[in-house]
């Protein structure tokens, strides 16, 4: 009979003095699990769940609801636009109407978005070249569709922040400011962005890191991001802030596309500003001075729309909204056998 093996396997090495041992120790408590905001419903059977928080202001700014962590930073991603659009404009960026509301949406790529984004540039005495956006398919995954139908490829131009860098170039060339290293944190722009977002979120900016598209992302909470669209909302005219909203209001289609929920929001509901950003993030304002913000933890896109319109309700949107924002059908057999559905 061989002799028994006593040497412990890998996974069971004896702690070494860098590594003392902490067997029977006390984990430390994580932070409390965010509450489930949707769930995903499959033959009347609770298939999965999204969890994330949520925030609603009420017009006079006091909280009316606030679940999960409302009050910890988090990445808007492209929910920060209009704040990086209204920088443009203080940068003394001459953009308004279409160019402005592109400037301050993520596009899906349509060919209306490419040529308006093309002579934003233009006009500005650049070219795609010129863009820091990474290439890319559209957005819109009918366009992209068709653009690889065509024997088209992935473009800078064609990047859903596209518009926003295009009119981030024209700024920097009206004030006479680099267009190399236009995405620098340190650049005067990049800057102007962050003394904005501080600004309008009222709260000073817990993280910067990179967004997808390559531009500073700068973390707020969903609580300052909500203040913020209500300050949008509510500023003058003819200040920054009321030009952005005004013009993504009036063309919601330039600030996402034909076939996306901000559009038919800012369409359908008189005097919505609305965007989302990647990650499930998403930020609104009504007129009266009610908003909105809310981010589901795992990223899940598919929760928004539920959650959106469950939000809008509580909030007090009555009949105009459009009952397809936040329709999420579960399918079977190609057949709908269930839905994802607000849990709150």
């Amino acid at each position: 009979m061989p002799p028994t093996d006593t040497r412990r396997p890998p996974s069971a090495a004896a702690p070494t003095a860098a590594e003392p041992a902490t067997a029977g120790a006390a984990a430390e408590p994580g932070p409390p699990a965010p509450p489930v905001l949707a769930e995903v419903v499959r033959s009347g059977f609770t298939e999965s769940r999204h969890r994330g928080s949520l925030v609603l202001l009420a017009a006079d700014g006091s909280e009316l609801l606030a679940l999960g962590e409302v009050t910890a930073p988090v990445y808007p991603r492209s929910a920060a636009k209009p704040m990086q659009a209204a920088a443009m404009l203080r940068a003394g960026a001459r953009l308004s109407g279409e160019r402005l509301a592109l400037a301050a949406g993520s596009h899906s790529g349509e060919p209306f978005h490419l040529e308006l984004v093309a002579a934003v540039l233009a006009d500005a005495g650049l070219s795609e070249a010129d863009l820091c956006t990474p290439p890319a398919l559209p957005l819109d995954p009918a366009e992209a569709e068709t653009l690889l139908a065509s024997g088209g490829r992935p473009s800078r131009m064609a990047m859903d922040c596209s518009g926003k860098h295009a009119g981030m170039l024209t700024a920097c060339v009206t004030a006479g400011w680099p267009t190399d290293g236009y995405l620098s944190p340190d650049h005067p722009l990049q800057r102007l962005v962050r003394d904005e977002i501080e600004t309008a979120t009222g709260e000073r900016v817990a993280h910067t890191g990179t967004d997808g598209c390559g531009a500073p992302l700068m973390a707020v909470s969903l609580t300052g991001l909500a203040r913020a669209y209500r300050r949008y909302a509510l500023a003058g005219p003819g200040s920054p802030e009321r030009l952005v909203a005004d013009a993504m209001r009036a063309h919601p289609e330039y600030v996402a596309g034909t076939r996306w929920h901000d559009t038919w929001l800012m369409r359908e509901v008189p005097g919505a500003l609305a965007k989302v950003g990647a990650e499930a993030v998403q930020a609104v304002a009504l007129p009266d001075g009610r908003a909105l913000a809310l981010k589901v933890e795992d990223g899940g896109g598919r929760a928004v729309g539920p959650v959106l319109r469950r939000a809008l309700r509580l909030l007090g949107v009555d009949g105009s909204l459009p009952e397809r924002l936040g329709d999420a059908p579960v399918l079977g057999g190609g057949l709908r056998v269930g839905e994802i559905r607000a849990s709150f």
